[in-house]
């Protein structure tokens, strides 16, 4: 039995979360497993209601689970941060969800706006490291709000955090069994010391425990040449926090946009989470005109992490004929409603 936390969030999330919802409902009587949810109201209304992101005890609650299936948090009437910081950020950090994974895929039918590149060319997997660098929240300001105010960010890169991400994405590359080839993304020229720690590792850990994987280094502003110029020349990229939150967006956009852009905060010992990387975009909240097939996508991701590899590869398989369906990944040019789609995901299983 899979106990899955259902957090529909804000926005258009609860809607693209209940189609993702129908798709597990197929998917388990298809191929025999046996699931049970809980929703939690986190997000945006919640917070105007009572004034929390977290409540007392939710942490505690979610480590329960066997996964997280998130739909979108952000809300046009709370401050930008403090949703982000106290939920999503908290979710990560504290249940050590070490790990953002973003397959950058394009399916076929599905445009790209790089010329005369195909589906052969684009499909690679991006390993972000997810709870340390800039991201860690080190830091802080000095005489703020003067003329002379400085304020001072730190990114904290540790050897355990660096080598267990790096382990990660070694054993990513190795089960896929592509190209065999693990790319650094870095920028070793500037940030001399904490890249420093990055390539020793990669290297180190490399050469001892995985000689049947090529290494290879990038800095990251030649990494989003690459992506656009050569996506093929990519299997599977590990980066720090900071870097990987910046290149998936770009690899979202080459393989089709958000509409079709999933991601996993994983904890490969514990609790994960599973989103359409995509925001709450509400302005089209309630219409029946967004694109759930990044939150079915991110669904197929869950169910694969979850022991379920052929509910996933069906779940994907589907996902691949409905695109051939559709007009455009966008929202409001689908040709379908966001119900449909999910309905034609559930009849291609």
């Amino acid at each position: 039995m899979l106990k899955i936390a259902v957090i529909p969030g804000d926005g258009t999330g609860p809607e693209v979360i209940r189609e993702g919802l129908k798709v597990l409902q197929a998917a388990a009587g298809k191929y025999q497993f046996k699931f049970e949810t809980v929703t939690f109201d986190f997000g945006g209304e919640r917070f105007l209601r009572t004034g929390e992101t977290l409540p007392d005890g939710a942490l505690e609650e979610l480590k329960q689970f066997d996964a997280i299936y998130l739909g979108a948090i952000g809300h046009p009437q709370v401050k930008p941060g403090i949703l982000e910081k106290g939920i999503l950020l908290r979710l990560r950090f504290e249940l050590d969800q070490y790990i953002n994974l973003r397959p950058v895929k394009l399916y076929p039918g599905v445009y790209t706006p790089i010329k005369e590149k195909g589906p052969e060319d684009i499909d690679f997997v991006v390993v972000r490291e997810n709870t340390e660098g800039l991201y860690a929240g080190a830091g802080g300001f000095l005489r703020r709000g003067t003329p002379e105010e400085v304020a001072v960010q730190e990114s904290i890169n540790t050897r355990f955090g660096v080598e267990r991400c790096l382990r990660y994405a070694f054993e990513l590359c190795r089960k896929r069994n592509k190209k065999n080839k693990l790319t650094l993304v870095g920028k070793t020229n500037v940030l001399t010391y904490a890249f420093d720690l990055w390539e020793r590792a990669f290297h180190e850990i490399g050469a001892k425990d995985y000689p049947d994987i090529q290494r290879d280094y990038a800095h990251v502003d030649a990494t989003v040449m690459w992506m656009v110029k050569n996506p093929e020349w990519f299997d599977v990229i590990v980066t720090d926090n900071l870097f990987g939150d910046i290149i998936t967006d770009l690899g979202a956009m080459i393989q089709g946009g958000m509409g079709i852009a999933a991601g996993g905060n994983i904890n490969p010992q514990g609790v994960s989470m599973f989103e359409p990387i995509g925001g709450s975009a509400p302005k089209y909240a309630g219409k029946n005109q967004i694109n759930p097939l990044a939150a079915i996508a991110a669904l197929s991701m869950m169910l694969d992490i979850l022991g379920q590899p052929e509910a996933a590869q069906g779940i994907e398989s589907s996902i691949m004929k409905v695109c051939t369906m559709l007009k455009s990944m966008s929202a409001g040019q689908m040709g379908y409603g966001t119900a449909e789609v999910g309905d034609l995901v559930c009849q291609n299983l």
